[in-house]
């Protein structure tokens, strides 16, 4: 009988202990952003502005969001322009919303194109900052032509790791060497998506900005 009541407890803390860890996996999203700031594609940002305020209305409380910009060094929390984890009360979230936009538009006003685009290394600080802030579901969007031109000295052939991270690359414009040669753009576009897909990430590639909504699943 004793033994009875010692096996019904057991199995009754396992049960409990199983509920518990089930209720513990989140279900917040995290949303990491990389603007590329290099050159001409300082241009692009207005775009990059549209895109940003899509995601912040479609963003729920719990759910964290940041906007980095790509430069010379990227893999530093100094790159960040803006981050916010939403609170559970509207008239806060949409306060939250407001602060973070006012950011992003003083940023692009005032943005001053960088020498080198380190690419890398902001996918390095988004990882990072995405596994910190424990979401359950992690999208990294790259906003950039996707030329890596890295200053001499930097080190950046270094592995990904992103098991359960999503990567989109947005608005990936054509270089004049890309008209010239298509084929350097068909090889950057897979070289990423191999280096992403290594890292045991997903890739995709979304270009059609009016597609972006059905693409990302806020």
């Amino acid at each position: 009988m004793a033994k009875n009541i010692s096996k019904i407890i057991l199995l009754a803390s396992m049960l409990i202990l199983f509920g518990c860890s089930r209720e513990e996996v989140p279900h917040t999203r995290g949303v990491y952003m990389l603007m590329d700031t290099s050159g001409t594609y300082t241009k692009e940002l207005e775009q990059a502005q549209r895109v940003i305020n899509f995601i912040l209305s479609n963003l729920n409380p719990g759910d964290s969001f940041a906007v980095a910009r790509v430069d010379t060094g990227s893999f530093s929390e100094k790159d960040i322009i803006a981050k916010v984890q939403f609170e559970d009360r509207p008239s806060r979230a949409n306060q939250q919303k407001r602060i973070f936009r006012d950011k992003i538009d003083k940023f692009v006003k005032n943005v001053k194109g960088s020498a080198y685009t380190d690419i890398t290394g902001g996918m390095l600080q988004a990882i990072e900052w995405l596994n910190e802030a424990r979401t359950g579901h992690n999208t990294i969007l790259i906003f950039s032509d996707l030329k890596e031109d890295l200053k001499k000295g930097f080190v950046r052939d270094i592995p990904l790791q992103l098991s359960g991270f999503s990567v989109v690359a947005l608005n990936v414009t054509k270089l004049r060497s890309d008209n010239i040669d298509p084929r350097e753009y068909l090889n950057r576009l897979a070289a990423w998506q191999e280096r992403v897909e290594a890292g045991g990430g997903t890739w995709q590639v979304v270009n059609d900005l009016e597609r972006l909504e059905s693409v990302l699943t806020f």
